[in-house]
């Protein structure tokens, strides 16, 4: 399932299998881009395997088991062994070609006490055959493995590269070694980091090192990877350790004890809070200013202004992962090429998700709740009457007209097993055709019977996907409007859960999934976020870095749970949102200041600009995520948002 290297030894040929071996009858499996593969309890890939091929029939010889999302092949000069790195196992597999069995497992990590993480996707020999070179993505280094000789092999050492090096390979004469960065340098526009979608691949040429070098080029991974700030994150629970609002330690009580977790879709930070002039903004990039988002100011205002949060993740594919794993496996990594086999925002192929699961995996292994409301499921949407057409308009008029939705089914689905055994059925994510106010109300139903009940999950997720928006397509809301629901229904939720008896041990956190490609002053990374408790310091600007997995690894220290894997283990927790004295008072939602129904306007009611990029949305699938070109939104939103008269802002959107 999901072939991905082939290698060639002794007349027959190598092929490393993402997905495995094909499932058997009455075996537990999940999708992956219309295939189904096999999967745990976690609804997580069990394991990865490679088939034997006779390189002249290709009829198959044998299929042998290796670890997961196996990805780079080797074989030595004598075709005896196979080298299998396996991306999601964090090890390589050294496989004998003549029995066909795996002989050793050698684990590739900077430490044997850390977590998952590393990534070990690709592999080269050396000329002599006693080293072997690995790939490791998420340490941004390849590992130097001495090969063992009767012994078990060992990392000799790590020599760092460029972010995530996903290919190597050795020269002619086995004296350097070149690693393909998938990611080069990151972002880099010709004037600074403006726009985050600006990918640009990189090759790092490194001459083999000796042994000086080589222990000068570890310590320098290891520092690059805040080594000793990640063991220092294992150590355990202190006992009798009095309740802090943010425990130092993983483990360790907080008087927090439930957390509502939001994400939001694609802004920048000074798309909505650049006119803030308290932080760190351009008031001439916004798009959706106070007018549009009063409840985000006032938030920002009466909580405290977070100037410099940014997204891991640059779109939805891996935006979710980031926010919902700490991580971005190798498959979501080398697809930012064409995403050549699936768009997994919604949570709809297995292949994509961390071994080690997601934060609501965390939460009930650690013997907590949680419940879903949108986050990673698939949206089903059926008229209740005859001739009843679902768009915008009609479920809008039916939800403010009832309180309710009475003429309309909305449904969530999800093949993540966790999911479908804690979720709020009738929440979904997208589309927009839903408006964000009717998410936000089947929340606070739920949030009134957690109140009659006294018991809360201790961690809730929900997906407020609104401020997408449709660009400006006739019929749809006009991308203020869409802001201003997303904006509205925040405050809503903040107000009802003030106002709920669980405030005095909430903490409510808020980011986007991703910037897109948005405009930024600083960097297109940096977004909207919040974090809202009683021990929140009020009125206060906090422009301490801090990013999702940083996010991530706050909740998991708020619950007491474990790191899942090295990223938000090494990570920074926000700890500038937290106090040692609660403030119990209140937050009052906004009114909207725009029409929640305010469409956009039909063709002939237009012209000029407004005209010809109503009819440009027109052409644009906004019905599957992240279709839209990206550079066309930004010129949409834009206009509708700034007008003809004032020019687009090219340098910010990374066009020099």
């Amino acid at each position: 399932m999901a072939p991905f290297g082939v290698a060639r030894a002794g007349g027959r040929l190598y092929v490393s299998n993402w997905g495995g071996r094909r499932p058997k009858p009455g075996e537990a499996t999940a999708a992956s881009a219309g295939s189904q593969v096999l999967v745990d309890e976690r609804t997580t890939v069990t394991q990865g395997t490679v088939t034997v091929l006779d390189e002249v029939t290709l009829a198959q010889v044998a299929e042998i088991t290796v670890g997961r999302l196996p990805s780079g092949l080797a074989v030595n000069s004598d075709g005896s062994r196979l080298y299998v790195a396996n991306a999601n196992s964090d090890t390589v597999s050294v496989v004998d070609t003549e029995a066909q069995t795996v002989v050793e497992t050698i684990a590739v990590r900077p430490d044997r006490a850390l977590p998952f993480g590393s990534a070990t996707n690709a592999l080269c020999l050396s000329r002599d055959g006693r080293r072997l070179f690995v790939a490791t993505g998420t340490n941004n280094a390849v590992a130097q493995v001495l090969l063992g000789q009767g012994q078990p092999s060992r990392v000799e050492g790590w020599i760092p590269c460029g972010w995530y090096p996903g290919a190597v390979a050795l020269s002619a004469d086995g004296a350097q070694l070149f690693v393909a960065n998938t990611k080069g340098l990151g972002s880099v526009a010709a004037t600074a980091k403006h726009n985050s979608h600006q990918h640009e691949g990189s090759v790092s040429l490194i001459p083999l090192p000796d042994a000086a070098q080589l222990a000068d080029y570890t310590q320098q991974t290891a520092a690059n990877n805040r080594l000793s700030l990640a063991l220092a994150g294992l150590e355990p629970a202190r006992p009798g350790t009095a309740p802090a609002p943010l425990p130092a330690r993983h483990g360790e009580p907080s008087p927090i004890k439930h957390v509502v977790y939001i994400i939001r879709e694609n802004r920048t930070y000074d798309q909505v809070l650049g006119d803030m002039s308290q932080g760190n903004g351009d008031p001439s990039l916004v798009h959706f200013g106070r007018e549009v988002t009063p409840n985000a100011h006032a938030l920002a205002e009466e909580f405290s202004l977070l100037d410099n949060f940014n997204c891991s993740g640059v779109l939805s594919a891996d935006g979710h992962q980031w926010t919902n794993e700490a991580y971005v496996s190798s498959y979501l990594e080398r697809m930012f090429g064409g995403f050549f086999r699936s768009y997994p925002y919604e949570g709809d192929d297995a292949l994509a998700y961390s071994p080690t699961g997601f934060l609501w995996d965390n939460v009930l292994r650690a013997g907590k709740t949680f419940r879903d409301y949108g986050e990673m499921v698939q949206a089903h949407i059926r008229p209740l009457r005859d001739g009843q057409k679902a768009n915008f308009r009609t479920i809008y008029n039916d939800f403010v007209d009832n309180g309710r939705l009475d003429d309309f089914e909305v449904k969530a689905t999800s093949q993540i097993k966790a999911l479908r055994d804690n979720m709020c059925e009738t929440t979904i994510g997208f589309p927009g055709t839903v408006p964000d106010v009717y998410r936000a109300s089947e929340f606070i139903r739920e949030l009134h019977g957690f109140e009659a009940k006294g018991e809360m999950p201790n961690l809730c997720m929900m997906l407020l996907p609104c401020d997408h928006t449709s660009g400006t397509t006739p019929g749809m809301p006009t991308p203020r409007a869409a802001v201003a629901d997303n904006d509205l229904v925040l405050g809503r939720i903040v107000e009802a859960i003030t106002h709920s008896r669980f405030w005095p041990e909430t903490a409510i956190f808020v980011c986007q999934d991703d910037p897109q490609a948005g405009a930024d002053h600083v960097d297109g990374h940096r977004s909207p976020a919040f974090v809202i408790s009683p021990y929140t310091p009020r009125g206060t600007v906090d422009s301490r870095r801090y990013t999702q997995v940083g996010m991530v690894k706050t909740i998991e220290l708020l619950l007491g749970l474990p790191p899942m894997n090295q990223l938000d283990l090494a990570a920074e927790p926000m700890r500038g949102c937290f106090g040692d004295k609660a403030d119990l008072r209140r937050f009052t939602v906004r009114p909207n200041r725009v029409p929640l129904d305010e469409l956009n306007p039909q063709l002939a009611q237009l012209a000029g600009e407004a005209l010809h990029w109503a009819q440009t949305s027109m052409t644009l699938d906004f019905d599957e995520v992240d279709e839209v070109d990206e550079d066309t939104l930004n010129r949409i939103l834009w206009h509708a948002c700034r007008g003809d008269k004032q020019p687009y802002p090219s340098r910010h959107a990374g066009e020099g």
